[in-house]
């Protein structure tokens, strides 16, 4: 904090100790500058992004897949992928395909993805509810 100096006393400042008059606030009144090193101001910036960018998670899309006519160990084994999706913090996206004459029981589907729903309302908030897309429904999970 050195206080008030016009422009030209700041530089003139800057300048003689070997560094470099960077304006850190043009909208304050009066404008805040500083003198500093610009090229070592700049490396700090960028190390600072590319520390942050390191640090954010990027989350997935995972897909499972089931039918309307599954059996209980498959199911239980999707139940486990699923949480384990969850549990890495990644959305989970369930697709029910039905093939056939199934598309004449969707009651099926609908039951099993109230299923899945229910079974996995401590770890999930249900993101997109169940709708029929062509031959499929699909259903969106995000973890709480």
């Amino acid at each position: 904090m050195a206080g008030v100096f016009t422009t030209r006393d700041a530089l003139a400042r800057a300048y003689g100790v070997g560094l470099d008059l960077l304006e850190i606030s043009p909208n304050a009144e009066p404008p805040v500058a500083k003198i500093l090193d610009y090229g070592k101001f700049k490396y700090e910036q960028q190390k600072k992004r590319n520390e942050a960018r390191k640090k954010q998670k990027v989350i997935e899309i995972k897909e499972v897949k089931v039918r309307p006519n599954i059996d209980e160990n498959d199911y239980q084994v999707k139940m486990r992928s699923v949480k384990s999706f969850l549990g890495d913090g990644d959305k989970v996206k369930i697709t029910l395909r039905f093939r056939g004459r199934e598309m004449a029981h969707q009651e099926l589907g609908i039951k099993i993805l109230e299923r899945i729903r229910t079974e996995m309302e401590e770890e999930a908030k249900v993101e997109q509810l169940p709708r029929l897309e062509n031959r499929q429904m699909v259903m969106v999970l995000a973890p709480r």
